[in-house]
């Protein structure tokens, strides 16, 4: 009797442990279910959300942007005003477009985006080069006449590490910089202020237009380098070297191709250079108008912004296809390169009439 007392405990004590288990097993299982649904939520949102920040911004008139920044601000419209406002809005839009600046980001989705990080960097490059040009030449009479010391300050701030997350972080420099262009405005704006001035010459715009001919140049290579090229090496050979050097050295050429992984960030990047330099043409236009005029330059800026902006086009395919230059399939850099390397003859062309119509 005692010994079917014992195993009947027995049976019962192995049933609540076998139940016991297939509980713990099916609270593991959920668990595991769980985590896996929440895993696959997350990345399901951050890839909406990163593709919602992967959108480029829309172009704006630059006109009236600058006419409701005065209005706003009480300030006189005078000439420059136009074009120190556009420059600001460009680089407000790299802090303020959806998810921010987010060439700096360390998680995700921003992290994992490369193609908007990009397109920053391509503003960015525009914004640097008219900021020097704004301090360096725009609003000085002369070699020997002194910088305007607001300008001064905004130069360096965007020209920061564009990658810097902090101490500091990049978002605050250009902050900064842009803070600094505000003075300057405020300044070029009141009639009391003598010490804040633009000037509206050819040859300080002439000087302008050869770095934004350089960018374009140097962009209109990079990209077509996207199938591969051989290039006569151009490297002057200096005379004292000329016998030592053979010369076969020289004058054969190199295959220079974009790496695969890097043809879509220099097509995003030309995009960013192609957006912010059609506004701040644009801007020029406005503020550059009797100076275009007496040049008979005014339709040769229009062309220019038009070949730019054809190449803000959108973008219907899903990746950056490369095919090769006659394939079946598109290349979009090539495609790119085109509508850059128009618009570089353009400038060329423009800086001719400038200095010398």
């Amino acid at each position: 009797m005692l010994d079917w007392k014992n195993r009947t405990a027995e049976t019962r004590d192995s049933a609540a442990g076998a139940a016991t288990a297939s509980q713990s097993k099916s609270t593991g299982n959920l668990a595991v279910r769980t985590a896996a649904g929440l895993l696959g939520l997350y990345l399901v949102v951050a890839l909406v959300v990163g593709w919602y920040w992967s959108q480029e911004p829309a172009q704006f008139s630059v006109q009236q942007r600058a006419e409701a920044a005065s209005q706003a601000r009480g300030h006189k419209l005078v000439n420059g005003y136009t074009t120190a406002e556009t420059l600001k809005q460009v680089a407000n839009t790299l802090l303020d477009k959806p998810g921010g600046y987010l060439s700096n980001d360390l998680a995700p989705p921003g992290l994992w985006l490369d193609n908007m990080p990009s397109w920053e960097f391509g503003v960015l490059v525009q914004v640097r080069d008219m900021s020097r040009a704004l301090r360096k030449d725009f609003t000085r009479s002369q070699s020997q006449s002194t910088e305007d010391p607001d300008l001064a300050k905004a130069e360096p701030r965007f020209h920061f590490d564009n990658k810097s997350w902090a101490l500091p972080a990049s978002e605050a420099e250009y902050a900064e910089g842009i803070k600094s262009l505000d003075r300057y405005l405020a300044r070029l704006a009141d009639p009391s202020q003598s010490n804040a001035q633009f000037y509206t010459r050819a040859d300080n715009l002439n000087n302008w237009l050869g770095d934004a001919a350089t960018r374009l140049g140097s962009l209109s290579q990079r990209l077509s380098a996207s199938v591969g090229q051989v290039r006569l090496n151009t490297a002057v050979v200096d005379p004292a070297l000329a016998e030592s050097v053979a010369q076969a050295d020289f004058i054969e050429g190199v295959n220079y191709e974009t790496p695969w992984l890097q043809i879509d960030n220099v097509f995003y990047e030309a995009r960013g250079q192609a957006w912010a330099l059609a506004h701040l043409l644009r801007a020029i236009e406005v503020d550059f108008a009797d100076v275009l005029a007496k040049k008979n330059a005014t339709v040769s800026v229009r062309q220019i912004i038009r070949e730019l902006e054809a190449a803000q086009e959108p973008l219907w395919s899903p990746m950056i296809l490369n095919g090769s230059g006659y394939g079946l399939l598109a290349n979009h850099s090539l495609v790119m390169a085109n509508y850059i390397s128009r618009a570089n003859a353009g400038l060329i062309d423009l800086r001719q009439l400038l200095s010398q119509g």
